[in-house]
Order: C-alpha cells, then structure tokens, then sequence
C-alpha cells in the first residue's frame, strides 16, 4: 500500500543522499502515515482512514464530518 495521506494528499518526497565520499544514490521520505478510525456521528458509524500527523491535526482543526464531507466530494469511498 502507497504512503499517501487521504485527508492532505501527501505522498513520499524523493531526493539523493551523500554519502562522505560525496556518492549520490537515491532515497525517499515517506509520510508518516497510520491507519486511524474516527467515530462519524452524522453516520453513526466508524469510518477508518490512512492520514499522516498533519492529516490528524486537520481533522482535530476543522472536525471529522467537515473532513468526510471533503473526501466524499472528491469521490472518496469510506
């Protein structure tokens, strides 16, 4: 499973690393990205979500049916 946050939309950045010697080879950040459930109430139900930390703080920012609602508009099924 790809390490993309559904709420923010993030995905892993790419780049090189340098070693000592001054070798480039390639590497890539991954989000920090876990599997949360988040309890719905206008649904009554759970709905289980992969966001990243700043996914959480969004949803803990705005509230979980306004980020729902965001994700249903974008054709996301829960």
């Amino acid at each position: 499973m790809s390490a993309i946050c559904q709420v923010t939309g993030r995905t892993p950045g790419f780049g090189k690393q340098v070693s000592h010697s001054h070798r480039r080879t390639s590497r890539r950040w991954n989000v920090n990205v876990q599997t949360r459930r988040y309890w719905v109430p206008s649904e009554n139900r759970w709905v289980r979500l992969r966001v990243s930390v700043k996914g959480m703080k969004t949803i803990d920012k705005r509230g979980i049916d306004a980020v729902v609602a965001q994700l249903r508009a974008r054709g996301v099924t829960l």
